[in-house]
């Protein structure tokens, strides 16, 4: 049982609401406590260009209140606290990832233009909360790929055989333990690699592919052993496959539950935190959730 608890962020909007069904979710699998938030958008010091919603009201919240009524009468709801801050979405929502096993939200929310596929409060979240975040999308996405080879739960979550992260792996096998899921891990490798020998005369490459794929395939399973082993209980399907690491974890995320990604490394030149192309482009794309997870705390 998780004393630290999901949080879900709620503005009224479908987008709000289908996060947190899905929150609740996963409160209730990890017997976390759920609190629902809902930044009002109304702050003396909230930027210039940011449209406020005016002062709060005196008493209650229209958009709680909805929240309070949807969860009612859910047989196994977890414990839930309600809470109604003000603010900026975007600066407030990832100071509460601090204490939070999890915060969860939907793509979009009210504001924007209807094309955007991200809005900004998912992605400030997603690239500055310092617990895993959950992005929800809209249903209706299409991705281009082959169906899942067998049915049933399963989660996503890619390998950078160069430079695993390990919260990223022990996030995504401690997901698909709660949820009786087969892990699927991605580990892409680059193909076809390219040399130069001249500007615009392109040399083939002297690698053989099938050792390319074996090496990075044998890198993975070394990196995945260690998780293995702390839980047997879930199965892993490990892919060492040629091309764009964001594409074939778009296409795998159809039909799949979750899709597990790490955010991005502070680098030493550009210490500020960051999200690479990799994460967004899954976060734009992907058919299903996606769990966007910090980098763990460089040792000392």
């Amino acid at each position: 049982m998780s004393t630290a608890p999901v949080i879900a962020a709620v503005d009224g909007s479908a987008d709000s609401l289908r996060a947190l069904d899905w929150a609740v979710d996963a409160a209730r699998r990890r017997g976390a406590p759920l609190h629902v938030v809902h930044v009002r958008q109304y702050a003396a010091w909230g930027q210039a260009d940011v449209l406020v919603a005016g002062p709060p009201e005196a008493e209650g919240d229209p958009v709680l209140d909805e929240v309070r009524t949807r969860l009612a009468d859910r047989a196994g709801a977890p414990a839930t606290e309600y809470l109604a801050l003000e603010g900026v979405p975007g600066a407030v929502l990832p100071e509460l990832g601090a204490d939070a096993e999890l915060l969860v939200l939907g793509s979009r929310g009210r504001g924007g233009f209807a094309s955007l596929l991200l809005g900004s409060n998912g992605l400030a979240a997603a690239r500055d909360a310092q617990c895993p975040v959950v992005v929800v999308p809209r249903p209706g996405r299409e991705v281009h790929g082959e169906a899942a080879a067998e049915p049933g739960p399963r989660v996503v979550v890619g390998l950078h055989a160069d430079s695993p992260d390990e919260a990223v792996l022990s996030f995504a096998f401690a997901e698909a333990a709660l949820r009786g899921a087969r892990l699927q891990v991605i580990a892409a490798y680059p193909w076809p690699v390219q040399t130069w020998s001249a500007p615009g005369q392109p040399v083939p490459p002297v690698v053989d592919q099938d050792a390319v794929a074996e090496e990075t395939r044998a890198l993975a399973e070394g990196f995945l052993a260690p998780h293995r082993g702390r839980h047997p209980e879930v199965r892993v399907d490990a892919e060492a496959r040629p091309g764009d690491a964001a594409g074939l974890l778009v296409a795998a995320s159809q039909d799949a539950d979750l899709v597990v990604v790490g955010r991005h490394r502070r680098r030493l030149l550009a210490p500020a935190r960051m999200m690479g192309s990799v994460t967004q482009a899954v976060l734009l794309h992907a058919a299903g959730p996606v769990a966007v997870v910090p980098p763990a705390p460089p040792e000392e």
